[in-house]
C-alpha cells in the first residue's frame, strides 16, 4: 500500500482533514525535538507518515471499539500519540504514554499542550504503573518475553495488548511462550510487508496459580 504522504495516509485509515494538520504539527515538533534528543531514527522522518503514522494508526483497526490505551516506552510518541491524536474528537478516550527519560516526556508534554490531546504522561517504568486500560501497547519497546514482563500488570486489570513488531514476530512468540501462557494472532501491518501486528489476550505466567 501507498501511504507516502499525508493525503495517502488519510485514504487508508479515515483520518479527516484537521486530525491531518495536526499531525502535520506533530512531524514538524518531532523534527525539531530529534535534533537534540534520540526519538526515532533520523533517517525515518522522510517517510513519516508511512513508517510511523500509518503503522501506529492501523492499531485503530484492530481495536475500533476502544478509547482508553496505554503506550509502553512510549519514547517520541509513538504510537501513543498518534492514538490520541485521532482519538481526541471521542468521548471517553485517554492515551497513557508511559516513559522513564524525563526529557522525552518534557516533549511529549509540548505536544499534548500544543494540540490539547486527551492524554496522561507517565515519567515512570511501565512494570511500575498499575493502570486500568482497555488496550496496551508498544513499539520498538522490547523483544517479546520482557515485554510481557512490563505489561503484566495492565493484563491483570483486563487489558488486551496490540504489539507492533517485525518479521520475526513468529519466533519472539515462540520464545515467549517458554515463561508465559497467552492467546496470540498475527496480523499483516499496513505500513511493510515484513512488519507484524501480535494480539494478545489473557497472559499469565507460566507457574503462576
Amino acid at each position: 500500500m501507498d501511504t507516502a504522504g499525508p493525503d495517502a495516509f488519510a485514504q487508508a485509515v479515515g483520518a479527516t482533514a484537521k486530525r491531518q494538520e495536526d499531525l502535520e504539527i506533530f512531524r514538524v515538533m518531532l523534527v525539531a525535538a530529534n535534533q537534540t534528543m534520540n526519538l526515532v531514527g533520523a533517517s525515518t522522518l522522510g517517510d513519516f507518515w508511512n513508517r510511523h503514522v500509518v503503522d501506529s494508526a492501523q492499531l485503530l483497526c484492530f481495536a475500533p471499539q476502544a478509547r482508553v490505551w496505554a503506550d509502553l516506552g512510549t519514547g517520541g510518541g509513538l504510537p501513543g500519540l498518534v492514538l490520541a491524536i485521532l482519538l481526541k474528537d471521542r468521548p471517553g478516550s485517554r492515551v497513557h504514554l508511559i516513559e522513564s527519560v524525563a526529557k522525552r516526556c518534557r516533549f511529549l508534554a509540548s505536544v499534548a499542550a500544543k494540540l490539547g490531546l486527551p492524554i496522561e504522561i507517565h515519567n515512570a517504568r511501565a512494570e511500575s504503573l498499575r493502570l486500568r486500560v482497555q488496550m496496551v501497547t508498544a513499539r520498538a519497546c522490547a523483544p517479546l518475553e520482557r515485554l510481557m514482563g512490563f505489561a503484566e500488570p495492565y493484563f491483570a486489570l483486563g487489558a488486551h495488548g496490540l504489539f507492533l513488531k517485525g518479521e520475526t514476530a513468529d519466533a519472539e512468540i515462540e520464545r515467549a511462550e517458554k515463561r508465559w501462557r497467552f492467546s496470540a494472532r498475527v496480523h499483516p501491518s499496513l505500513s511493510d510487508p515484513r512488519g507484524r501486528v501480535v494480539s494478545i489476550e489473557r497472559l499469565s505466567r507460566r507457574g503462576a496459580g
